[in-house]
């Protein structure tokens, strides 16, 4: 049974967090993938995902190289210091970590929303995680078996 669960992110990150997770479990192994293979493999449409394959790029985030050996790689010393929230912030920018959980444009201690001070705490957590977890750390459960991108 498949269950949808609303994220704190916008689909575009969602799917740019899993091209970088790909593209870095190939990395490891000095492949390079291209733009076919990466939809393919996270499940996106191949132009929505050109999109984010482009922001990542001119982000700094990922390389791309042309021809016949060509494709989407992390270079080693990226992939060394690559951390998810990096990802989040060039696809969505920092609303995740500043914005309110309600959407409303004025929020903040002063004048609280009903789910601010929990949502405070949720977003702190969320933040926290995604500034210490390494892509490369990620990369390597996808290689080792242990975790997945999506099921078959």
């Amino acid at each position: 049974m498949k269950v949808n669960t609303p994220m704190m992110f916008s689909k575009s990150c969602e799917y740019g967090l899993r091209a970088v997770l790909f593209i870095a479990k190939n990395s490891v192994n000095n492949t390079k993938v291209g733009l076919v293979e990466i939809a393919k493999e996270i499940d996106s449409p191949s132009a929505f995902t050109a999109k984010i394959l482009q922001q990542l790029t001119k982000a700094g985030l990922i390389e791309s190289s042309k021809g016949p050996q060509g494709g989407f790689f992390i270079s080693k010393t990226e992939l060394n210091e690559l951390r998810l929230a990096s990802v989040v912030e060039a696809l969505d920018g920092s609303k995740v970590f500043e914005g309110c959980g309600l959407g409303l444009s004025q929020c903040d201690d002063q004048y609280p929303c009903p789910m601010h001070n929990e949502f405070l705490k949720v977003r702190t957590e969320l933040k926290q995680m995604l500034t210490t977890t390494k892509v490369l750390e990620l990369a390597t459960q996808l290689n080792d078996g242990e975790t997945w991108l999506k099921r078959i």
